[in-house]
């Protein structure tokens, strides 16, 4: 039996124009709180309810979110239309829902327009 080299993600990094203002954003809107927190090197790093993290990491350059090329993580929900008023209520842009025969999801972007997506499974 060969051993892995890999043993599931620790972090997605979300890169950030301002640390400080997205630390707030994601602990006041998303309710993530903040496990780590270094602000010489400008780096927040949020507990998501998984054994994966979030990393807002700041950036000077100009962030870039094509939704069509760019990597994003994506948040369970067990429901999803609930979620998306929520988000809605405030003042977060969210798309409308999609939906097929296995999940239901949107998209909704932080205030760097980093995307993210809510998905609920179909049980």
């Amino acid at each position: 039996m060969e051993k892995k080299i890999l043993h599931g993600i620790d972090t997605v990094i979300v890169r950030v124009s301002e640390i400080n203002k997205s630390k707030e954003w994601y602990q006041e809107t998303l309710g993530l709180a903040s496990i780590w927190d270094d602000p010489n090197i400008k780096v927040v790093v949020l507990d998501t309810g998984s054994s994966t993290s979030l990393t807002l990491w700041q950036t000077e350059k100009k962030i870039d979110n094509d939704k069509e090329t760019v990597s994003y993580p994506i948040f369970r929900t067990f429901d999803v239309d609930t979620a998306r008023q929520e988000l809605l209520g405030k003042a977060v842009r969210v798309s409308e829902v999609t939906e097929d025969n296995a999940v239901k999801y949107f998209l909704f972007y932080d205030p760097d327009g980093n995307v993210m997506e809510a998905c609920q499974v179909r049980e």
